[in-house]
């Protein structure tokens, strides 16, 4: 009960910090974000087992030329490609090799198209509409997505859960959870467009019912696929949390590995959405 306890409060001060940021200002936002993802970082550093200053100096680049300050909007399309390789590549180690070959080139790919894009592609998710305005109200519903999958898979998985999903990376995922955190996101995805209909129509005209049904179903997969990533590096360096920041849930990578792997993909089809349209 304490532990529950100890998970819930950390969990709430948590959400109610981001969502505090998105809705302040672009720069509260992009200012919190950047915090997330330096710590992110560096927990992911110690997990791979690299020491660079260079990260960090990449990750503070990326924010300012690729997200703050677009300097090329095809430099931005060049990344989301690489990004999108390297997350197949990863998911094709998870997959059928017994461990992610790590050598020193190979960190840092993964350090620039994985762990920096994620969060480039993160801050760019609010102000990818036509006229540049920011608008939070985008990216806080792709986080309740991922923490509408995230919480109804746990629930359902540990409940219901009978059939292992990958056992020799994650022992606890079940299949029972993953459809369990798939209706969840579904169910959101739902709520979400009642309330844009309700509270902001054209929001709502720009994005129907189906994009959002489009979007729980990425944010359910790729969600899923980067958390067996990251339980996959957490298992090759031999630690059962990424960090200690979050009393009961780990560390910052833990709680954002599902949204750091799935970012690309949702920037993406929100950008063939937005060409179509």
């Amino acid at each position: 009960m304490k532990e529950i306890l100890v998970r819930t409060l950390s969990g709430v001060l948590y959400i109610s910090i981001i969502i505090f940021a998105m809705f302040t200002s672009r720069e509260w936002f992009m200012g919190l974000f950047f915090v997330l993802a330096v710590i992110t970082l560096s927990e992911y550093l110690k997990l791979i087992h690299l020491t660079s200053y260079l990260a960090y100096f990449l990750l503070a680049a990326s924010f300012y030329f690729l997200s703050y300050n677009v300097f090329a909007e095809n430099a931005i399309y060049l990344l989301l490609i690489l990004s999108g390789f390297v997350n197949l590549f990863l998911l094709k180690d998870v997959l059928w090799t017994s461990k992610i070959p790590m050598f020193e080139k190979k960190k840092y790919i993964t350090v620039i198209f994985y762990i920096i894009s994620g969060f480039v592609f993160l801050t760019l998710i609010p102000i990818m509409n036509i006229d540049g305005r920011f608008m939070p109200e985008i990216i806080v519903a792709v986080f309740v997505l991922v923490w509408s999958n995230d919480t109804f898979a746990y629930l359902i998985g540990k409940n219901f859960g009978r059939h292992k999903l990958l056992e020799r990376i994650s022992p606890k995922k079940t299949i029972e959870g993953f459809v369990g955190g798939l209706l969840g996101a579904l169910l959101a995805g739902f709520v979400i467009f009642k309330v844009l209909e309700n509270y902001s129509p054209m929001d709502a005209e720009r994005y129907p019912l189906w994009i959002w049904i489009a979007m729980a179903i990425i944010v359910s997969i790729f969600g899923t696929i980067g958390d067996l990533i990251q339980s996959k590096f957490k298992r090759q360096a031999g630690v059962k949390d990424s960090g200690i920041i979050m009393p009961g849930h780990g560390g910052l990578y833990d709680r954002l590995d599902s949204i750091i792997y799935a970012s690309p993909f949702v920037y993406a089809f929100l950008l063939i959405v937005d060409n179509v349209s």
